[in-house]
């Protein structure tokens, strides 16, 4: 029953967040969204602040093993950036607690060294997952401009969705994130030569004449989402602090 409880106390954490908007509840707040006691609560965590821990691992974790499910469906470079858009504005990151559980961490990491680690590897993560793919459409410096204005503008337009009195949807933030991107690979891109057909779609802007590296800066209207995570990247992996159960 311990993975079952301690799954049942994250989530009750999740929604006791949620609720308050900030990390300011107690073990016994959570414990009894859980149906558990408090005393069992400390048994598995320890103190709030290990729960608390465990909950934001398991944000990323959850980001993480959606990333790599739908990464697997991903065929070129411009099919992984909207993987990684999509990802990033699906449905379960759009949850109104989530969104409250997410912005609390943020608040927190101005006081908590150990908060501000976890939300530094989700940072670098989501740059090198824009990045590594960016490379392979246009040059080294126009793909790290592009790959930190669409980070930017993904996390920009989530803090957003807290905003209730004006929030903005899953496909209108995918449909802006995607424009952004689309605009800055069109300007990186060779000039077509005179005389050749150049279309502009709902997507980008795609030269008929020319091979195929046009045809994948246009994102796909409905393709496959995910994140790419890098291999071998040390500061990608979510560590467990030392003496945490993982």
């Amino acid at each position: 029953m311990e993975p079952v409880r301690r799954k049942a106390l994250v989530d009750a954490a999740l929604r006791v967040i949620g609720d308050h908007g900030s990390l300011s509840v107690t073990m016994s707040d959570i414990a009894r969204r859980a149906g558990v006691s408090p005393a069992l609560a400390h048994h598995y965590f320890g103190s709030k602040e290990q729960l608390l821990i465990e909950t934001i691992r398991f944000l990323l974790r959850q980001l993480r093993d959606d990333a790599v499910t739908a990464l697997r469906q991903a065929a070129t470079p411009r099919e992984r950036i909207s993987a990684i858009i999509r990802v990033s504005f699906n449905a379960d990151q759009f949850a109104p607690q989530t969104i409250a559980a997410w912005l609390a961490f943020y608040a927190e990491a101005q006081r908590s060294e150990e908060t501000r680690r976890f939300l530094v590897i989700y940072a670098r993560r989501l740059r090198s997952n824009l990045l590594a793919p960016l490379k392979s459409l246009c040059p080294t410096d126009a793909a790290e401009r592009i790959a930190e204005g669409a980070a930017a503008m993904i996390d920009g337009l989530y803090i957003r969705q807290s905003l209730k009195s004006a929030p903005i949807g899953i496909a209108a933030s995918i449909a802006l994130t995607e424009d952004y991107v689309n605009a800055l690979l069109a300007a990186t891109s060779p000039s077509p030569r005179r005389g050749e057909d150049v279309r502009r779609t709902d997507e980008g802007v795609s030269d008929a004449g020319a091979s195929g590296r046009k045809a994948e800066i246009a994102a796909p209207s409905s393709g496959p989402v995910g994140h790419l995570l890098p291999e071998g990247r040390r500061d990608d992996q979510i560590e467990p602090s030392q003496g945490q159960k993982t």
